[in-house]
């Protein structure tokens, strides 16, 4: 029994970090760029995909619904943070993919935000990091595997 009190407690204990941080992602954001972190989301994947994503691509990428992208992309697009293009031979499908602009903005905020999670891990030294984002890995790959044999069962 100690063992899974063991585990919830270790449960409770990140959930509680990565709230905290996140709250303060959030916060930091919206003060110095008048952004939210879904937007950030979105154009953080749109930069790792320079030739765009396909809307049902990009919601696949940030494991949320296509009604969630669509409103962020509109507002993106107005800002002219994002563009539309067409797909050739598919008249229904629309790549999404940044701006000059876009990218330029998405930079800025991802050296923010680089420097903001810096500052809040400041504690945790470089080689603990990489043992802890190492042993994390392979959890959720590890977590992954068996949920996919799950589903394969039944």
């Amino acid at each position: 029994m100690t063992q899974a009190k063991d585990r919830v407690r270790l449960w409770l204990r990140l959930l509680k970090v990565v709230r905290g941080i996140e709250s303060d992602l959030r916060e930091n954001l919206r003060r110095d760029h008048n952004t939210t972190l879904p937007r950030f989301d979105v154009m953080s994947a749109l930069s790792r995909h320079p030739d765009g994503l396909k809307m049902s691509q990009l919601s696949g990428v940030l494991r949320v619904s296509n009604g969630n992208v669509t409103g962020i992309a509109d507002r993106l697009s107005d800002e002219g943070l994002v563009e539309r293009v067409a797909v050739p031979g598919d008249r229904r499908a629309i790549v999404l993919r940044l701006t000059a602009a876009g990218m330029s903005e998405f930079e800025t905020q991802a050296q923010a935000h680089e420097n903001w999670i810096n500052e809040r891990l400041s504690g945790v030294s470089p080689e603990e990091a990489r043992a802890m984002a190492a042993r994390l890995q392979a959890f959720a790959e590890a977590s992954e595997s068996s949920k996919k044999e799950d589903d394969h069962a039944q």
